[in-house]
């Protein structure tokens, strides 16, 4: 039995909630991926970094693979000018649509418009704690278990996993989310926004928009069947 969340993006009360959740199901020892994109959008980006790294030094049972919100935070802090061709439109991480100026508040830095991006870096560098930059660094992009693959994004079809690239596995959208072929094991990832999980068959998207405040998803896996986990217990999630 496997525990998976989808995207925090900042919601702090929301990855308390649905770990509360996950407690009563699976009991505090109960393994949890957890799917990437930790940063970014909503308000408490550093608290639910600091979650993460506090349950993994307490050796809990957490594996925390890495998203595209959370790599583009060391990119940043490389280079506050970088744009990731992988977005459509080239985007900087202080684009509203990246949302990373909300983590930078959450920081208790000024990273208001009128700012340039160097200033705005030169902060950064002296606010986030060196050992956030690392944890993001040190992310693993997949767990694999017997039935299924864990990732942010998704995988590219017909490659081999040892095969796959960073940037794909956190950012791809096309040709994954429209291949309906087994990929030989459940792929389970987030990153393409929904209004709720949904099954497809070969895969299970679970980024339900906690971006955006809808709720945080948080569900269970035994073999290849799912359920979301809710207040009054687990709901069978199917394609």
């Amino acid at each position: 039995m496997i525990y998976c969340i989808g995207d925090i993006h900042g919601q702090k009360a929301m990855l308390d909630a649905a770990l509360e959740r996950i407690t009563t199901d699976g009991g505090p020892d109960a393994r949890v991926v957890f799917l990437g994109d930790y940063l970014d959008r909503g308000p408490d980006s550093r608290a639910v970094l600091q979650t993460l790294i506090d349950g993994v030094e307490a050796g809990r049972s957490w594996t925390v693979l890495k998203g595209n919100h959370d790599r583009y935070l060391v990119k940043f802090l490389d280079d506050p000018y970088f744009r990731d061709p992988n977005t459509r439109d080239r985007l900087g991480w202080l684009d509203a649509r990246i949302g990373g100026r909300k983590t930078l508040a959450s920081y208790g830095i000024d990273a208001s418009e009128d700012r340039d991006n160097a200033a705005i870096g030169a902060d950064a560098l002296k606010a986030i704690p060196q050992t956030h930059v690392d944890f993001i660094n040190a992310r693993p992009l997949m767990h694999v278990t017997d039935d299924l693959i864990c990732v942010h994004a998704g995988i590219r079809p017909g490659t081999a996993l040892e095969d796959q690239v960073e940037d794909d596995l956190i950012w791809i959208r096309q040709p994954f989310l429209g291949d309906t072929r087994d990929h030989g094991r459940l792929v389970v990832h987030g990153h393409t926004v929904l209004e709720a999980p949904q099954h497809y068959g070969n895969r299970v998207n679970l980024d339900g928009g906690a971006a955006y405040g809808r709720p945080l998803t948080a569900a269970v896996f035994e073999g290849r069947d799912c359920w979301v986990l809710t207040d009054a217990g687990r709901v069978p999630l199917v394609p």
